[in-house]
């Protein structure tokens, strides 16, 4: 008998421990190099690292591949090999490899937020807690910050690190409207009068989705606290304005709303070519290299939506199966120093904000900071701070992305 209680004992010991380490988003074993920095270096000089990241605007492709990677190598011999691919596709990799047990794999940096972050470390797709061991990280990131700590409402706990920080903005063609609609019932009258001219990417993009947030946050509640609500639940009964203005409107946009846009990308090129009026996304700043490139139109401006203007914060993280781990790490913490920062706000490279405090960096960064002409396009830095709201938890992309299709495109 008391073998056999023992046995018992034994058996669910090792159940518990299991459970334990399934779905608590950390690696069962962790594979952050414990070295010292030095020796991480030294480790990486020579390697090559592999970057999988969305290549859909030339801006960041060129600023990766013409500035980054160059003083990456130059800096560190590390050479770095830039992979265009939409983040959920290099997610599905990453569920793929871990199923096969394949512990060495392709992808040494992956660049992720919100809902993926979320799905990567609940799934231990992700390394381990890196992001401390950063020196950049550690020297110019104020990690008293909220976005240090949660992404999307999902706890970081030093599994990715901040990359740039971008706010929500629309795009549109100044010698085509005078008055860009800056909420729902001025679009909506817009649109009648404009038929075809404006419309919005399906919400499984996420700019599309962001567009939406921002109608939820007018129809719902102005109110940031609106952030603090983790579980959209409580929308239930309180979101027949929001579904019912977007079923008014529908009608009215580009192709008479039978079908969106697919991606950030693809509404680009229609902006470009003049069948819609408006583009919108992400990073204050990207109109400049677009207006430089040629592909929107000169006459292009910017602007913020009455109810305000979502903030987000982007992260580069490392794999559980990175081949070059070492490697990864001195390349992130390379992307964090304040020369690669100040250079990624250039609007002739990508432009969007930086992610360390301003008044850590070095005087000669500090200077050439202050006088950084982001561009004609881009809003003041105090009218973008006013308008500022939270970013919404990642449970509301999966509600949104839930019932708009039945809500809106099949009612």
């Amino acid at each position: 008998m008391n073998l056999k209680i023992t046995a018992l004992i034994l058996i669910f010991s090792m159940f518990l421990a299991a459970c334990n380490s399934e779905g608590n988003g950390e690696p069962q074993t962790s594979k952050v190099p414990d070295q010292k920095w030095e020796d991480i270096e030294q480790e990486a000089e020579g390697s090559t690292v592999n970057l999988f990241m969305w290549g859909g605007d030339n801006g960041i492709n060129r600023y990766i591949d013409d500035w980054v990677a160059p003083k990456l190598k130059e800096n560190h011999d590390i050479t770095l090999k830039r992979h265009p691919m939409d983040t959920n596709e290099f997610i599905q990799k990453l569920q793929t490899e871990k199923k096969a047990g394949k512990d060495k794999g392709t992808i040494d940096i992956i660049w992720i937020n919100g809902e993926n972050f979320k799905n990567a470390k609940e799934n231990q797709l992700l390394l381990g807690s890196f992001a401390s061991k950063l020196p950049n990280y550690e020297k110019y990131i104020n990690q008293d910050k909220n976005f240090t700590k949660s992404d999307m409402g999902t706890d970081i706990d030093g599994m990715e690190a901040p990359w740039g920080n971008v706010q929500f903005v629309m795009w549109y063609d100044s010698e085509k409207v005078k008055n860009p609609p800056k909420n729902m019932d001025e679009l909506k009258k817009f649109v009648k009068e404009h038929p075809g001219k404006f419309t919005y990417p399906n919400p499984k993009d996420f700019s599309g989705n962001a567009f939406l947030r921002h109608v939820l946050y007018e129809k719902t509640d102005q109110d940031p606290k609106l952030n603090e609500k983790d579980d959209p639940s409580w929308l239930e009964g309180e979101d027949e304005a929001f579904w019912k203005d977007l079923k008014e409107i529908s009608p009215h946009l580009w192709r008479k709303g039978k079908t969106y846009p697919e991606s950030l990308s693809q509404l680009d090129q229609l902006y470009s070519k003049g069948e819609v009026w408006f583009t919108l996304g992400f990073n204050e700043a990207r109109g400049e290299g677009l207006i430089k490139d040629g592909v929107f139109p000169p006459s292009t401006e910017s602007f913020v939506l009455d109810v305000g203007s979502i903030g987000n914060t982007h992260y580069l993280s490392i794999p559980f199966n990175s081949p070059n781990p070492e490697g990864a790490m001195v390349a992130i913490n390379f992307m964090e120093s304040p020369e690669a920062q100040l250079a990624k706000m250039d609007p002739s490279m990508w432009g969007e904000g930086m992610v360390l405090e301003s008044d850590r960096l070095p005087k000669d960064i500090q200077k050439e900071l202050q006088a950084l002409n982001r561009g004609d396009t881009v809003l003041s830095t105090k009218e973008l701070e006013e308008a500022y709201l939270p970013e919404l938890n990642s449970t509301y992309i999966d509600w949104i992305k839930e019932h708009w299709l039945n809500e809106v495109v099949q009612k």
